[in-house]
């Protein structure tokens, strides 16, 4: 049998996107952060305080362009039970990228460009 256990975003700047993921989403570091011995590579794990789900971000230092995300046909869903709150702070922090009112749920882009979707909790 599989479970989940983690999720992986590359990042160009680990601070900007750690400060990022802390105000949006309320992700803070969990466990030991993995450092390359020559500084090639430093490896965050964050979470959420309530799951065991953890989202890697991996800072390469020989790439420090943006990454190709192709059509960002990908995404990670966060869940909140203060869905009103949650869009006035997205609006706010502007990182909204996309909203569909019908369905209910809205996009915002991290610093390097992913999409995360914010859905409320369905009662």
């Amino acid at each position: 049998m599989f479970t989940f256990n983690h999720f992986n975003f590359n990042v160009t700047d680990l601070d900007k996107s750690l400060a990022f993921y802390k105000e949006a989403l309320g992700l803070e570091p969990v466990g030991e952060r993995k450092v390359a011995e020559d500084g090639s590579f430093i490896i965050t794990y964050l979470g959420d305080g309530k799951t065991d789900f953890r989202l890697e971000l991996t800072w390469l230092r020989d790439h420090p362009q943006k990454y190709d995300l192709g059509e960002c046909e990908f995404h990670l869903a966060f869940q909140t039970e203060d869905y009103e709150a949650a869009h006035k702070k997205h609006v706010d922090m502007g990182c909204i990228c996309f909203e569909n009112p019908k369905m209910g749920i809205y996009f915002i882009t991290d610093p390097d460009g992913y999409w995360l979707e914010v859905i409320p909790t369905r009662k």
